[in-house]
């Protein structure tokens, strides 16, 4: 046995009396003290900067913390010495998920990058990158047809679905979800076009769901729109007749052989019954003005060339009258025929939306198809219209009016007859909607005084007399794209008269301010 070393004979022995070792290595002595403290040399935080052994002190340090009650309050300065280290702070209130923001960063496969701190979600960021992979996957197959004219749709879009499934999904649920909504875009049709319903995300459908909700249980009324008719002096600024012209009427429905300017090219020619050679070189297209080299430049819509050109299309010369005595020479000019005194009999509608669709002959610019909805959007008349006796079609403008030499050679109702069936929906009292409405009733050789124009109540940011197309206010207040031929298939005044039907729902639920009920 090796001899002890005595290192514990300061420290009585636990057992004190009732010791049986044989050689103990504590002490047994009485005198001992029975508390020893542990001693631990701390220098003196403003002794740092000097090296003096005189600053060095000695501060016992208990062998167990003291108890400290936060309910007491902060303790004193004399106290806080002894404390243990500061308590660590409680959070409060609830937990917040982070959301992805879309950004414009993605990888070399177009796929976008969620850029967040991994630390703030509740997932794991490569399990959501993954899942964004995947949707930006079936966004591209969705939108395969329309990427071409908008090549980032699918990036943000993929983006935003997968934002709003993460802030309404769970840690557990989030991936079931997520496969949902991948599941959901598999049987969406293929869209056609950039406001084709299959756009968008989930909450985008809700949305224009609701959006569509509201127009459709919206029921336009006389009185309802009474605040937007237009009024006589209105109707006169923006081209409307409002007064049957002096003269027969209809006495010179054709003006074959007279000299006028071509409403194309503005050559004078004479007008010609079966014109055969293409004499006419125009642009089809609006010049619009846009900066190149931040010098401001005038081009047309149809090919892009500078105002100065000449133009890339050729074909007939037409002419375009909007003379009140001159239209009412080629058809007669009359109202819109008065209420029946019972009104139960009387089948005229509150509210009609109309539109037409016109082509060229020698008679001007003549209605070719009349297309009328009441008050829901439900149709009511579309039909074609034969052209009077002695006028002959120049050019049935297909590229706007939609109209084409086939399907017009089918028309068996002339103007007059058309005018008869009008009287069916339409009286004095009923409230005619349209775009450039005066157009469509100088076509008609209508006059009525109860009007709205949507072309109106939408003003041009320049004022008078520019007007903004119906197309692109559709495009801005509904989302929808209407008239999408791009100079090819034309128009359809059945698809017009339902849009400008819903804008000025939409005008009545946004802009029109409620009138107090008495």
């Amino acid at each position: 046995m090796f001899s002890s070393l005595g290192l514990f004979q300061s420290l009585p022995c636990p057992e004190r009396n009732n010791c049986n070792r044989p050689s103990c290595i504590f002490s047994h002595s009485l005198d001992l003290s029975s508390h020893h403290s542990l001693s631990i040399l701390v220098q003196k935080a403003q002794s740092l900067p000097q090296t003096s052994s005189a600053d060095v002190v000695t501060r016992a340090v208990p062998s167990k913390r003291p108890f400290h009650n936060i309910a007491q309050g902060p303790s004193s300065s004399s106290n806080a010495a002894l404390s243990g280290p500061p308590t660590q702070r409680l959070r409060v209130g609830t937990a917040q998920k982070s959301v992805a923001v879309p950004t414009a960063s993605h990888t070399s496969t177009g796929v976008p990058i969620i850029r967040i701190n991994p630390a703030q979600s509740q997932v794991a960021l490569p399990v959501r990158q993954a899942m964004l992979k995947t949707l930006y996957e079936h966004f591209v197959v969705l939108y395969d047809t329309i990427l071409p004219l908008n090549p980032t749709l699918a990036s943000e879009h993929a983006l935003r679905q997968e934002e709003q499934v993460y802030s309404k999904s769970t840690k557990l649920t989030y991936r079931n979800a997520v496969i949902n909504s991948i599941a959901a875009l598999k049987r969406r049709p293929i869209p056609t076009s950039i406001s084709h319903p299959s756009v968008g995300t989930e909450e985008d459908f809700v949305a224009r769901a609701e959006s569509r909700k509201k127009l459709d249980d919206l029921q336009v009324t006389r009185l309802l729109l009474k605040p937007i008719v237009m009024s006589l002096e209105a109707m006169e600024t923006w081209g409307f007749i409002t007064e049957v012209p002096e003269g027969l009427g209809g006495d010179q429905p054709s003006a074959e052989g007279k000299i006028t300017q071509c409403d194309r090219c503005t050559q004078s020619y004479m007008i010609k019954n079966k014109p055969t050679a293409e004499e006419c070189q125009y642009h089809w297209g609006r010049l619009f003005t846009h900066k190149v080299n931040g010098e401001r430049m005038r081009s047309y819509s149809c090919c892009q060339k500078p105002a100065e050109e000449g133009g890339c299309t050729r074909g007939h010369h037409v002419f375009y009258e909007s003379k009140a005595e001159d239209l009412h020479s080629r058809h007669a000019f009359s109202f819109t025929r008065p209420s029946v005194a019972d009104t139960e009999t009387d089948t005229a509608l509150d509210v009609v939306a109309l539109d037409c669709e016109m082509i060229y002959t020698t008679g001007g610019m003549r209605v070719a198809r009349v297309s009328v909805v009441d008050g829901t959007g439900k149709q009511v008349l579309d039909e074609l219209v034969r052209m009077d006796d002695g006028v002959e079609v120049i050019d049935y403008n297909t590229r706007f009016s939609g109209v084409t030499q086939e399907e017009h050679a089918q028309a068996t109702l002339s103007l007059s007859s058309i005018r008869k069936s009008l009287d069916a929906f339409i009286n004095r009292d009923t409230i005619i909607i349209g775009h450039a409405l005066h157009n469509d009733l100088n076509t008609l050789r209508i006059i009525h005084h109860q009007c709205v124009d949507t072309a109106i109540i939408f003003p041009h940011r320049a004022g008078s007399p520019y007007r903004r197309s119906l197309r692109d206010l559709a495009k801005e207040h509904l989302g929808l794209t209407i008239q999408a031929g791009g100079g090819t298939s034309g128009h359809s005044s059945v698809e017009d008269s339902v849009a400008t039907l819903d804008l000025v729902r939409w005008y009545v639920l946004n802009k029109l301010k409620p009138t107090a009920k008495t």
